[in-house]
């Protein structure tokens, strides 16, 4: 097998992955470079997440909630889904169109945030950006759930038009006016999240109800 096509493949599965073994590379270059690159850009169905591997593996992979968790999961993902391109996308529009654990402190809302990543990230970018105008990742993270008729937070309205997709032009100067910024803060006031019940409070409430015998939450059953 010559090396300047072990020396090609390899180079491809870096830039549209998180690169391979030699084994992998070799397989790669005898499936053939035009196919391989054809199978990356038309991804199968995720194979999703090994849960009873990734219990033995992180003990604490329970709690979704955990910034921890949501690390582990994704690495988890980066190493084995064959379709690699499918998360170098996600980890790009993450970086982009990003919404940090800082603020949201869920692992969970943003876990779910990346799957749409994952699923849409070689789409239509409108539809991205849709998506995103309602993601509640996003709604928190710049402040839209406090954005209302009577009190409006221009802060996605701005971060949309000036990060998110118009910018600047090439002279530097905005395409886009404060007019803009204000109408478009407008248009996306009143989103808002429903509350989740975190499971600690729900166990310990039906735990407490003398009304409630023999319930079952998370497959065990509390009486």
């Amino acid at each position: 097998m010559p090396n300047q096509d072990i020396a090609l493949m390899a180079h491809l599965l870096r830039r549209a992955g998180y690169g391979a073994s030699r084994d992998e590379i070799e397989s790669r270059v005898a499936q053939g470079y035009d196919n391989v690159v054809a199978e990356l850009l038309n991804p199968g169905d995720d194979p999703g997440i090994d849960e009873d591997l990734m219990y033995r593996a992180y003990p604490s992979y329970f709690d979704k909630a955990a910034i921890e968790t949501g690390q582990t999961e994704w690495v988890y993902r980066m190493i084995n889904n064959k379709y690699q391109l499918k998360e170098k996308m996600s980890l790009f529009w993450h970086t982009i169109l990003c919404a940090g654990d800082n603020k949201v402190d869920n692992a969970r809302t943003t876990a779910i945030q990346i799957d749409k990543f994952r699923d849409m990230g070689m789409g239509n970018f409108k539809e991205i950006l849709m998506m995103l105008s309602t993601d509640p990742a996003m709604l928190y993270y710049l402040d839209n759930i406090e954005s209302h008729k009577t009190a409006v937070n221009e802060n996605y309205g701005r971060e949309l038009l000036e990060l998110f997709s118009i910018g600047v032009g090439m002279d530097g100067e905005s395409n886009y006016t404060e007019d803009d910024v204000k109408a478009c803060a407008r248009a996306f006031t009143g989103w808002n999240l429903a509350p989740t019940i975190p499971v600690s409070l729900m166990v310990g409430h039906l735990l407490s109800s003398d009304s409630i015998r023999q319930t079952m939450t998370m497959g065990r059953k509390l009486s």
